[in-house]
């Protein structure tokens, strides 16, 4: 018999990923990517799925339940079906549940009995501050909170202002306000379930210390920010069988057709496009201004984003707009704009092209109060100031005056002075980038992995 004793290799922790829905692209779901990239063979569980609108978890085990029949468009009516469905969800055989979430999430079993784990629910109805213990029985679970559920908490005044269901609001503002306290109440109770909350900065630990009175670990999200710190200024030339894309006027027609006398400005003020129609597989050559003459906005088209406030100040401060993206305001934003000549609109675009839009742009405007911000980051990476509205995660990467600047209130005229004041002041572009680097994938990998190896060597 061998004197060498035979050592059990420890086994891999079983992991599942958890996330509110997944039907188009966006913060969340970038950070569900990384976890996936990670942990591939890990299952994601979800509300609703739509492959044709996100087609990022194609290799992925993506289990739905009877969510799944409803529309996504209807995604918005279904807080509570949301909630009592992930309530009901038991991922208690694994060792490890991964929240992703900003909404009901939160609510899967990940140990018997959760509802009893936190009998003193009392804790709801007051406002000191109590640590919360964990009994720890079935699966650890760690909770990517990027934000309380807004709609319920922090954002609930302007989400009974305007729902945006368009005709139906009245009828959705009075059934939400009837409902509004039992739904908190339940968001409350769902969020004593996770062991540990981790979030994406300060602002986001501060209300989800208000709102769920739990603390929270920070680890900034995911930036891709090697896709947008590494292109020249200066365009490319591809070459082909048949030589060089053509040095001729630029065809702006696939990109926006422009009104005969309007476009393009004289001086040249947005981006030039040199296209090759004999070889459509080629990406553009884009031909910027020099120096930067445009702002620049890249986002999805929703009310919270503020691409208003951006148009609204930019008009009165007589500065050249981008505006890259799509969404449901875009008819709304289009005509805001009224055909002026500062503001010019682009579809999504890849974010090779929209490196070269943010590394070539004067700054880019970040209106919206939000969390975190991942578009503001990826224009810091390409070397691009922000001017960024002072609340929320901005505070968290943006030094006033060295890498962009911040204006104080959400109106048009705070933020058109901001522009005119940003107008007098240098920016270091090759500084601006480097201030992005602690926000990178690795970044992000690392801070997770530590943390699961932790709890991983004290469960």
């Amino acid at each position: 018999m061998s004197s060498q004793t035979n050592k059990v290799q420890p086994s891999q922790p079983r992991i599942a990923l958890v996330c509110d829905w997944l039907t188009a692209p966006g913060g969340a779901e970038k950070v569900l990517l990384e976890l996936h990239r990670m942990y591939p063979d890990a299952p994601i569980y979800t509300s609703q799925y739509s492959k044709k609108g996100l087609d990022w978890f194609k290799d992925a085990t993506v289990k739905t339940g009877w969510l799944q029949i409803f529309p996504k468009s209807l995604r918005k009516f279904l807080g509570p079906l949301r909630q009592l469905y992930f309530s009901h969800l038991d991922l208690s055989e694994y060792d490890f549940v991964i929240s992703v979430t900003g909404a009901e999430a939160k609510s899967v079993r990940t140990r018997p009995k959760t509802k009893k784990t936190h009998p003193n629910l009392s804790l709801y109805h007051t406002s000191g501050k109590k640590s919360i213990d964990s009994i720890h029985r079935g699966a650890y679970h760690l909770c990517y909170c990027h934000v309380p559920t807004q709609y319920y908490w922090q954002m609930y005044d302007k989400y009974i202002e305007n729902p945006g269901f368009g005709p139906l609001n009245p009828i959705v503002r009075f059934f939400f306000k009837l409902l509004v306290k039992p739904l908190r109440k339940a968001d409350f109770k769902a969020a004593q379930r996770p062991n540990q909350f981790i979030t994406i900065s300060h602002y986001a630990a501060d209300q989800i210390q208000k709102y769920y009175h739990r603390e929270s670990v920070i680890i900034a999200p995911p930036v891709e920010i090697s896709k947008f710190n590494h292109f020249s200024a200066k365009p490319k030339s591809f070459s082909t069988k048949k030589g060089e894309l053509s040095t001729e006027t630029p065809d702006l027609s696939t990109v926006f057709p422009p009104k005969k006398g309007s476009y393009p400005p004289k001086p040249q003020t947005f981006p030039q496009y040199h296209y090759q129609s004999d070889h459509p597989d080629l990406p553009p050559q884009i031909i910027c201004p020099q120096p930067p003459q445009y702002y620049i906005i890249a986002c999805r088209q929703v009310t919270w984003k503020r691409v208003d406030l951006a148009i609204e100040a930019c008009l009165k401060a007589e500065a050249p707009l981008l505006v890259v993206g799509d969404g449901p305001e875009r008819t709304r934003l289009v005509k805001l704009a009224a055909d002026s000549p500062l503001i010019k609109f682009l579809p999504w675009t890849k974010s090779n092209e929209l490196a070269i839009y943010l590394q070539n742009a004067k700054a880019y405007l970040f209106p919206s109060l939000e969390p975190f911000g991942i578009a503001a980051v990826e224009a810091l990476a390409a070397g691009c100031p922000v001017i960024a509205y002072q609340d929320g995660g901005s505070r968290d990467f943006i030094q006033n005056g060295k890498n962009g600047l911040l204006f104080a209130e959400q109106t048009p005229t705070s933020l058109a002075e901001a522009i005119t004041r940003f107008q007098t002041l240098h920016f270091d572009r090759a500084k601006i980038s480097h201030t992005a680097d602690s926000f990178s994938v690795d970044h992000f990998r690392q801070g997770m992995s530590k943390l699961i190896q932790s709890k991983e060597r004290t469960s």
